[in-house]
């Protein structure tokens, strides 16, 4: 598919443009209407697409934690029978807790970690079915009680008596700019894995005790320009962390229900090295 296309969708899924606006720019980069009604499909993420992830070994349920203005949604999942577990806090995209996010907080349990998928939006009812409504809503969010409402995530895991006190957390677009946000604003975060999301404020970074892993797809232009200033940043502050670029692949290379984006090659081997670095800090917890 043409990349100015993928752009296109990658600009109005990250902005206010309206779903108008939208199709009608569609429509002159697809050449018509007609086209670009074709096209729309192969850019929206479709969940029936891909897979559900099961286990056997895993056990799955719907939790709440008091937030910051009441009580937070989310999904917790962990390896059936264990305990002294590493934990980890998965934070979801712009559009909230959908299937392939509760996908992923499943798997990062398989990998044999406690993981809470956290639905951002419960302050306003929690992730409807509707996506572009979904994004609305994220942009209607308190951004000072939003992150409280991780940083109590954060906490709740820590005090999970199935845990070993070890917390990492991982996020994806969104998800992946609150990740640095949380590496920023809580000193006791041992991990903080950002997959295409926003950098942290190069000021901040001072402040950041967690190792960090930041995967970037090459041809993500617009987060990609964040990423001098912030490694220069990590750099100068001896933070330790590490970058990772995929060469040709777009912005959500990682979510497997957006065929037009999704890239297995990089997918699996981000998702590797994310699960080891997980491994190597998250381990249990000697007293």
């Amino acid at each position: 598919m043409d990349q100015k296309i993928i752009n296109l969708y990658d600009e109005y899924t990250h902005s206010q443009v309206s779903r108008k606006d939208f199709m009608r720019k569609l429509a002159i980069l697809a050449g018509s209407t007609a086209l670009a009604i074709t096209i729309l499909p192969m850019l929206e993420n479709n969940y029936a697409a891909a897979a559900d992830f099961s286990s056997d070994d895993i056990e799955v349920e719907n939790i709440t934690y008091p937030g910051a203005d009441g009580d937070m949604k989310a999904v917790l999942a962990k390896p059936k029978g264990k305990k002294n577990l590493g934990c980890v806090l998965v934070i979801h995209e712009n559009r909230g807790l959908n299937p392939h996010i509760i996908d992923v907080t499943k798997r990062v349990a398989a990998e044999g970690f406690l993981a809470l998928g956290v639905d951002a939006l419960s302050p306003l009812g929690g992730t409807p079915t509707d996506e572009d409504k979904g994004r609305e809503l994220i942009g209607k969010l308190d951004p000072e009680k939003n992150l409280q409402n991780y940083l109590k995530g954060l906490e709740y895991l820590r005090n999970r008596k199935d845990g070993n006190g070890k917390v990492g957390c991982v996020g994806f677009c969104w998800g992946g700019g609150m990740a640095n946000k949380l590496a920023v604003n809580d000193p006791k975060l041992q991990a903080a894995v950002a997959y295409y999301g926003a950098q942290a404020n190069v000021v901040d970074v001072p402040k950041i005790k967690a190792s960090l892993m930041l995967h970037y797809g090459g041809l993500d232009e617009r987060i990609n320009a964040g990423i001098p200033a912030y490694e220069q940043a990590l750099k100068d502050n001896k933070i330790d962390y590490k970058i990772y670029i995929y060469d040709g692949v777009n912005h959500a290379f990682n979510n497997n229900t957006s065929p037009t984006r999704y890239n297995e090659t990089a997918a699996k081997l981000a998702w590797s090295r994310t699960i080891d670095l997980f491994k190597q800090k998250l381990s249990i917890l000697t007293r």
